[in-house]
Formats: structure tokens, C-alpha cells, sequence
């Protein structure tokens, strides 16, 4: 009897441990620069970053996947991915997902237009007869997602956007603050195009695990991991790799819906 007690000691940890029989987390996400990303390759950003360091002090072996939001949401539904990076947490996606009570980091929504072509949006009904670029896979509250006095145009990566901005192609997109800011810059387009101070939404944004045995564990553990992270000097050092001082303006005017999705 006490070998077989011994067994199923043995069988029960390693239905609670992620770690127990060398399982690799396998992640996915979309290309969310500054937050996550592909560089030449090479997977980068602050969530990113802040992701790995958890997850390497926890002992856990993480493998990246750099895919369209749809297929990364459609992948964890259907247990063909062990998490997701950088995703709200909603109801609807509780039954199949395990959230850590601590968020990666926050977004917010808002809009940028060509300077050559400014618009004075200050609320949605500004937004009358105008078409705003969208990002596939996202949503932006029912009220932005529903109107039917401007339309939404999506464009399949948030780069294609700002092109269709400066061809005229559209009058304005609507992303994350710190996405918009970050690839204005790259793109070289910081001269070229504004953004406007009127906040979409506001929301924190978490690492969402697919729904396993030991799922709930390892969300408590990430989270608590995570909290003492946050309280370090690394943890400011890498967010400060990649946002300026400009990403602390104040925030003007606000429209908060909490049912947008990402």
C-alpha cells in the first residue's frame, strides 16, 4: 500500500505542476509593439520581457508563437496553445481561461490622424461621416463597434493602418496609446501624425492560460511572482527601454467602455 499511495502522490503532483514532467508552456501572441513583438525574429517587448523573467524564475521553459489575434484566441479555446499574452479578462472567455489576479500592464485606446488632415473628434459623435481604421480580431466597445454614423475599415496588421492613414485611405485609427506612439516612431512618421486626446477605453491587459489541471496554481504563483517583479529595478529598466518620457502626457478627455475586447 504505501508504494501505491507514493504513486498516486507522484501522479497528483504532476497533474499540479507544470514543471513535474518537463512541460514547455507554449505561448501565443500577436505583434503588439511596444508590449510584445517580433524583431528580425527575434521576440521582444516589455510584457514579453517581463513574461520571460516570471516565468524564469518559477523554473518554467516558455516557447513563443507570433500569430494573428484571431488564431491566438482560437488556439487557447481549443487547448492548442497554453496561453496567451496581453489579452483582457472577460467573462465569456472564463470558462476555457485561468487569469493570475496580477495584469501585465494597462492600454488605452485612443485615436491618431494625419496632421495635414486633422478632424476635431472630442467625442464618438464627432466621428460622424468619417472612416476609422480597426484592427482585426479587435473590438472597442459597443458603443465605437456599433454606431452607424462612421465606419470601420480593418487593416490586417496596425503598420497597414498608418499606411492607409497617409495615403488618405482612411481619416483616423484607433489602437493602444504606447502601440500608436511606438510605431509612429519607427515608421518615421512622429512629424506626420497626431494623436488625439480623447480615450477610447482604458483597460488592463493580462496573461490569460488556457483552462488545465494546475492552471489556478500557476496563476497564483505568476501572480505573485509578477507583483514582487513590478517592486524591482529591472522591472522599470525594461519599460524604460522602450517607452520615452512623452508616454506620461496627460490624458485629456475620456469614453470608457468596459466592453472592449482585445
Amino acid at each position: 500500500m504505501p508504494d501505491v499511495a507514493r504513486l498516486i502522490c507522484l501522479l497528483l503532483l504532476a497533474c499540479l505542476s507544470p514543471t513535474a514532467l518537463g512541460e514547455r508552456l507554449r505561448l501565443v501572441t500577436d505583434d503588439w509593439a511596444p508590449y510584445a513583438y517580433q524583431d528580425n525574429g527575434q521576440p521582444k517587448g516589455i510584457d514579453y520581457e517581463v513574461t520571460t523573467e516570471v516565468f524564469k524564475r518559477l523554473g518554467i521553459e516558455v516557447e513563443w508563437q507570433f500569430l494573428p489575434w484571431k488564431r491566438c484566441l482560437a488556439m487557447v479555446e481549443q487547448g492548442l496553445a497554453d496561453g496567451v499574452m496581453d489579452i483582457f479578462e472577460t467573462d465569456s472567455r472564463k470558462p476555457y481561461m485561468v487569469y493570475p489576479t496580477e495584469p501585465m500592464s494597462d492600454v488605452e485606446f485612443v485615436l491618431f490622424q494625419k496632421s495635414t488632415r486633422r478632424h476635431p473628434v472630442t467625442r464618438l459623435e464627432d466621428l460622424s461621416g468619417l472612416t476609422v481604421g480597426t484592427s482585426p480580431g479587435y473590438t472597442y466597445g459597443t458603443p465605437f463597434s456599433e454606431s452607424p454614423h462612421f465606419r470601420r475599415e480593418a487593416a490586417p496588421t496596425h503598420e497597414a493602418n498608418f499606411g492607409k492613414l497617409m495615403l488618405g485611405r482612411i481619416d483616423l485609427l484607433v489602437t493602444d496609446r504606447r502601440v500608436g506612439r511606438y510605431l509612429r516612431k519607427q515608421l518615421g512618421l512622429e512629424q506626420q501624425v497626431e494623436e488625439l486626446p480623447l480615450v477610447i477605453n482604458r483597460q488592463a491587459q493580462y496573461l490569460g492560460l488556457a483552462r488545465k489541471p494546475g492552471r489556478e496554481v500557476l496563476a497564483r504563483d505568476f501572480a505573485e511572482e509578477l507583483r514582487r517583479f513590478k517592486q524591482e529595478p529591472a522591472y522599470a529598466a525594461i519599460n524604460n527601454r522602450y517607452i520615452d518620457d512623452s508616454d506620461n502626457i496627460p490624458r485629456a478627455v475620456e469614453q470608457q467602455e468596459s466592453s472592449t475586447l482585445r
